[in-house]
């Protein structure tokens, strides 16, 4: 089943429960992307699905980091929640075992020897850990700490 069809499903699921919440999270993800297919003027895949999906929990992440500055407890726990939601239509994360054996291989595989070749390695990872859900800015701190940075 396409992640679409699951996220209508999972909405008409939520509207029966009386969850708002939740159905709250889902009419929004499902506007971004509704917004995504209207840019590109066709139906997304699954892997554009996702790509969509990891960006509103990094959006969520980042407007948790601000109302944490700015004391808003509320706001805190209402983006958490919707955090929630949104990982369930993510790929399992990678573990810190994974993230850690694919910087070595990029490592190994760019001959980097500096933090002047973080961007070299940061290219070469990111496509090992393709499929699964990898923060890019832990991924980031773990090769610069590799790299002696």
């Amino acid at each position: 089943m396409a992640l679409t069809d699951k996220v209508n499903r999972d909405i008409a699921a939520a509207m029966k429960a009386k969850d708002a919440p939740r159905l709250s999270a889902l009419r929004m993800m499902k506007a971004a992307i509704m917004n995504r297919e209207v840019e590109k003027g066709r139906a997304l895949d699954d892997a554009e699905v996702v790509q969509v999906v990891a960006s509103l929990v990094k959006q969520r992440r980042d407007s948790i980091e601000q109302f944490s500055k700015a004391g808003r407890a509320d706001l805190v726990d209402k983006e958490t929640g919707e955090i929630a939601v949104l990982e369930a239509y993510l790929p399992p994360a990678a573990t810190a075992e994974e993230i850690d054996a694919a910087i070595s291989a990029a490592i190994a595989e760019t001959g980097a020897a500096s933090p002047k070749d973080l961007g070299k390695v940061m290219k070469a990872v990111m496509p090992k850990l393709a499929g699964r859900t990898a923060d890019g800015r832990t991924i980031n701190e773990a090769v610069r700490r590799k790299l002696g940075a």
